[in-house]
């Protein structure tokens, strides 16, 4: 009897002890509840922006390719027997490097031959100074008629114009002799060799190879006339610099520069051309490749722009909702100007200092509850 109410004792304790604890439990959580303020239950969650005032440049953006800054078709300018090519096909060249040869060996005999002609003549042109010099002090006591000392003084003339046609013909000669050899007259690529060696090359006819120069590269585009202020204005600022973005292309978009603008307007298309050079020391733009351009024009001074999604539309015109202080939002007629990017001017209907909803608009009534909520959450 005395164990049983003893038990019955224990399991008592127990369950008032487990009773105390799960209050403590309860109180702890309703007090943390309490240190948590909720959003309240009908307010609205929105993402805001904040409208800004400031200068603003209207962009054009338009489609472009890339183009290589310089090419050259490369052409033998001696006729000859194709040796060797010292490229690579698709290859980097740099200036200076020797990248074809021809045969030389005509081109070394030729020379040989003018040396000789040289030699022949300058010993028949010492040979007539010599006499020159002999019979000019003999001429005067009578030992030498003047008709033979104008014979002499006649030869040592021939003979010196044909020592310098000589030496003109051993300079040209050494100069075709270089030809043999060609060089890059830019860092660039190789394309494909056009003709392989053992061929026989023409003299400023066959092509051998095309290089292009694409560090730096231009990125040709067209305008609408009607852009073409727009753009001078730019320039007039400074330098105008480009925006270059490859479509799909993850990486950061290019910062090139306006380097060219055609001296006259396409009457076909209303449009002219223009060229933005980018170093490409990264080599991201290969000739002919298609890119999307972005370029300053008009500049707009002291408006107030928004993110082009806080924008509205109803019947009664355009409009967007102004986040207030107090956690709700009015809505405020406005009306939008030109947009570039992602920013739109508002010219009438904001100062500029306020914060407007870019997201939830669709659940929102003018005097609506919000609250603010980011990416994060």
């Amino acid at each position: 009897m005395q164990r049983t109410i003893r038990r019955k004792s224990i399991v008592l304790a127990t369950g008032i002890i487990a009773a105390v604890a799960a209050a403590q439990m309860y109180r702890g959580s309703e007090r943390a509840k309490a240190k948590t303020p909720a959003a309240p239950s009908s307010s609205v969650p929105v993402k805001v922006a904040s409208a800004h005032r400031g200068d603003l440049d209207l962009r054009l953006k338009v489609i472009g390719r890339a183009e290589a800054f310089s090419t050259v078709n490369v052409q033998a300018r001696v006729s000859g027997q194709l040796q060797t090519l010292l490229f690579s096909p698709g290859g980097q060249v740099k200036q200076g490097d020797t990248i074809i040869r021809i045969d030389p060996s005509l081109l070394q005999a030729q020379v040989d031959q003018a040396l000789g002609n040289l030699a022949k003549d300058q010993a028949q042109l010492d040979n007539a100074n010599t006499v020159i010099k002999r019979y000019q002090p003999l001429l005067g006591k009578g030992y030498v008629s003047q008709m033979d000392y104008d014979t002499y003084k006649a030869n040592q003339g021939i003979y010196t114009a044909s020592v310098k046609a000589d030496k003109a013909a051993v300079e040209l000669a050494r100069t075709q002799l270089g030809y043999a050899q060609i060089q890059a007259p830019f860092d660039s690529i190789a394309g494909a060799p056009l003709v392989y060696p053992g061929a026989q090359v023409t003299a400023n006819d066959t092509s051998i190879v095309v290089l292009n120069q694409i560090r730096p590269i231009h990125v040709t585009f067209a305008v609408p006339e009607t852009g073409l202020d727009g753009i001078k204005e730019s320039m007039a600022r400074g330098k105008v610099p480009v925006t270059v973005n490859v479509p799909g292309s993850k990486a950061a978009p290019m910062e090139a520069e306006l380097d060219f603008i055609n001296n006259a307007v396409d009457a076909t298309t209303s449009t002219i051309q223009l060229k933005a050079r980018y170093a490409n020391d990264d080599i991201r733009l290969t000739p002919g490749q298609f890119v999307e351009v972005s370029l300053p024009t008009t500049r707009l001074a002291n408006v107030v722009t928004v993110p082009v999604v806080a924008l509205q539309n109803s019947p009664l015109g355009s409009f967007v909702f102004v986040a207030n202080g107090d956690g709700t939002v009015q809505q405020r007629m406005v009306t939008a100007g030109p947009t570039t990017g992602s920013q739109i001017v508002i010219e009438k209907g904001l100062t500029g200092n306020e914060t407007v909803v870019t997201d939830g608009q669709l659940l929102l009534v003018d005097g609506a509850a919000v609250h603010v909520v980011t990416d994060n959450g």
